[in-house]
């Protein structure tokens, strides 16, 4: 039997273990140096964002099963790797809409983003133009069209476009978008009327958010945020200038119901730059807004925001992008975590990816420093998931370095081809 031989140690062999870290005198600085993963940015930004913002943000739509199915497509999928290969250099940028960008993604459009900080879309942008990714400022931002542009002049920009009951304010924002230098228009279709989110009804979540008993309460471990709430500009917003009252009551006022195809045909007369179709969930879909005039569409159920139990945008990703072939741009969001999950989407036929909650999290957790946070561990989590796949660059990510994977039963044409089940396509 083999015994220890002991003795008592050397003050030499002690000093070296006995070297502390430097403390990083920033606070938000050490915060966010303990976030290694959007989840953690996540568990960070809950515990300094009022339940209010934070519900908004992480929320869905009636039992939030569509989000839920979302992240469990990236979850359940097999990656398969090649070996042996020299990857030593990964090349992670992509190029999307005749630009390039420093990663294969993009910050997706998000609506009221002051309210998660009050740095809110300058930040978003700033932090985007820092990293050489794009940013989409959404028409329910709650910064203007110009004071975006100005946070970030060399940042690309895109605008995202809700089609407005009123007609003339859409084509007055399309207008103040093009003035301002945004490259494209991501025009959303997948709210004929808002979702049923349950989180901020039962949070009686309003624009701007009321200081009730409740949400006092809600503040006294909070005071950071309200401390910035009360102290810098009221909110002001990218399709107006002002707007109160309870949220599901405001956007009621300006989403319209009867939109159809045949409006993106003015659209298309309106601006002449690059116009994608986001909320896309069918390929008919996908095959009837490029017969529109859509140079391409986003593969989305809008977070699952939306329609609870709306197809998965993973599992349809294959499909449309076949379907739309060298006609268009094909981007995927809703669900994306983790930079794992953006490589997946590229080699099931996305040519970018958009993120949202996962930037919006690092917001939370540290404002302009929190964002650029949360695009650091997605890039890493890109670059890695490159080598270890054994490529090095997007454009060699293809689907046989993919297996979409269900716990539900099988994914494909079988199952959305057989008898009783609605048309897939």
């Amino acid at each position: 039997m083999t015994t220890l031989e002991r003795r008592f140690p050397r003050p030499r062999d002690i000093a070296p273990l006995l070297k502390m870290k430097p403390r990083q005198r920033n606070a938000t600085a050490r915060r966010l140096a303990s976030a290694h993963t959007i989840w953690d940015l996540r568990r960070i930004a809950k515990r300094r964002t009022p339940a209010g913002p934070f519900d908004y943000t992480d929320g869905a739509a009636d039992g939030e099963v569509g989000v839920r199915r979302a992240r469990e497509a990236f979850e359940d999928l097999e990656f398969r790797p090649g070996v042996l290969r020299d990857v030593a250099h990964a090349d992670t940028s992509a190029t999307v809409l005749g630009g390039t960008s420093a990663l294969p993604f993009g910050l997706a459009p998000t609506g009221f983003t002051r309210m998660m900080h009050s740095a809110g879309e300058r930040a978003v942008a700033a932090a985007a133009e820092q990293a050489g990714v794009p940013y989409a400022l959404s028409t329910v931002g709650t910064t203007s069209i110009e004071d975006v542009a100005a946070a970030a002049p060399s940042a690309r920009k895109w605008f995202q476009l809700y089609l407005w009951k009123d007609r003339g304010l859409s084509r007055e924002l399309v207008a103040n978008a093009k003035a301002a230098g945004y490259e494209a228009l991501l025009v959303t279709v997948d709210v004929p009327v808002n979702g049923n989110r349950l989180r901020d009804l039962r949070n009686g979540m309003t624009i701007p958010p009321q200081l009730t008993l409740r949400t006092f309460l809600d503040a006294s471990y909070r005071w950071e945020w309200w401390l910035n709430f009360l102290t810098t500009e009221p909110y002001s917003f990218a399709f107006d200038k002002s707007g109160e009252g309870a949220l599901t009551d405001l956007v009621s006022k300006l989403y319209d119901p009867t939109v159809t195809f045949d409006d993106l045909d003015w659209i298309r007369e309106t601006w002449d730059g690059p116009i994608l179709v986001k909320g896309i969930q069918t390929v008919a879909d996908a095959e009837q807004v490029m017969a529109h005039g859509a140079d391409g569409v986003v593969v989305s159920n809008h977070g699952g925001r939306q329609l609870d139990r709306a197809p998965v945008p993973l599992h349809l990703l294959p499909r449309i992008a076949e379907a739309v072939g060298d006609r268009g741009t094909v981007m995927l969001d809703t669900g994306i975590m983790n930079g794992g999950d953006i490589v997946a989407a590229h080699a099931l036929g996305a040519d970018f990816a958009l993120v949202g909650r996962a930037y919006l999290y690092g917001l939370m957790a540290g404002g302009q420093a929190g964002v650029a946070r949360a695009i650091e561990i997605l890039g890493a989590e890109v670059e890695r998931t490159m080598k270890l796949l054994g490529v090095t660059s997007v454009g060699e990510l293809n689907p046989g370095h993919v297996r979409l994977m269900t716990r539900r039963g099988p994914v494909g044409a079988d199952v959305l081809d057989a008898p009783g089940v609605p048309d897939g396509r």
